[in-house]
């Protein structure tokens, strides 16, 4: 059992940066892979990046990749998403999402954080 609790969000100017944190609980931490998601109101839940550990690499979907990083820290049991040169089109709820095969569909994911809001003002 894996449980995750997000934070880090907030409101930030366009422009700005937020480093959002994913703290899991439980001793199956390195036995998953890791993603972050999100969704605005009325929209479906998006894919953003995940970390696979076998070979520590990670993947981006096109709208994030080179403002976004996501990276782990083992010993503190925590993922991190680094996000640089916000938009207002980044506004959503975050998630952070654990699963033992690294994948890029929200579905197959099985432990989920309770997700943070993110707002990005013009």
């Amino acid at each position: 059992q894996v449980q995750l609790v997000e934070s880090g969000g907030g409101l930030v100017q366009a422009g700005g940066s937020l480093r959002l944190s994913c703290a899991a609980s439980g001793r199956t931490f390195g036995a998953m892979d890791w993603g972050w998601f999100r969704q605005a109101p009325g929209k479906e839940r998006t894919f953003l990046a995940v970390f696979r550990r076998s070979d520590i690499s990670t993947y981006y979907s096109s709208s994030v990749k080179g403002r976004f990083t996501i990276s782990r820290d083992n010993a503190k049991n925590t993922v991190y998403l680094q996000m640089n040169s916000l938009k207002p089109e980044d506004t959503a709820v975050y998630y952070c999402a654990a699963e033992p095969r690294m994948t890029m569909d929200p579905n197959k994911y099985t432990y989920w954080g309770q997700g943070t809001q993110v707002t990005v003002s013009a």
